[in-house]
């Protein structure tokens, strides 16, 4: 069954928005986040981290890190964007992450679509409306 929803919040809001979302998709464990910069995919993962995973450590971006991992690896939080080649992504090991059940949180997942499973995955598209509101978009297919 594909899912499709939207929502409208602002950083307020974002609490009840992340409940909500994980309501609707909590079967789901690997999360591949699109949006310009300064969308809120970071702010998105740490939230959903902190509220749904009770995470301890402090979710930072991974965009020079490339990979962080939290909860004893029990969370994946990938940013692809400086990354250029299917070499460098095999690099980090991006198939044991993406096979490993568990949690996987990917920013720039562009770069890897032809590596995905077929299934379990929520496409998310983060749009900036103004300065204090977000559109975010999920689906399955």
């Amino acid at each position: 069954m594909n899912l499709n929803r939207e929502w409208i919040y602002s950083i307020n809001e974002i609490r009840d928005f992340v409940f909500e979302f994980y309501d609707i998709f909590k079967k789901y464990k690997i999360f591949c986040i699109n949006g310009t910069l300064g969308a809120g995919k970071t702010t998105f993962v740490k939230e959903f981290c902190k509220l749904i995973l009770k995470t301890e450590e402090e979710v930072t971006s991974p965009t020079f890190s490339i990979v962080n991992q939290y909860k004893d690896g029990e969370i994946f939080h990938l940013d692809l964007y400086r990354l250029n080649t299917i070499e460098e992504i095999a690099d980090i090991g991006i198939e044991e992450i993406l096979y490993s059940g568990k949690y996987c949180f990917i920013e720039w997942f562009d770069k890897i679509k032809n590596l995905l499973p077929d299934e379990k995955i929520v496409y998310c598209e983060i749009q900036i409306i103004d300065l204090y509101r977000r559109k975010f978009i999920a689906k399955t297919i």
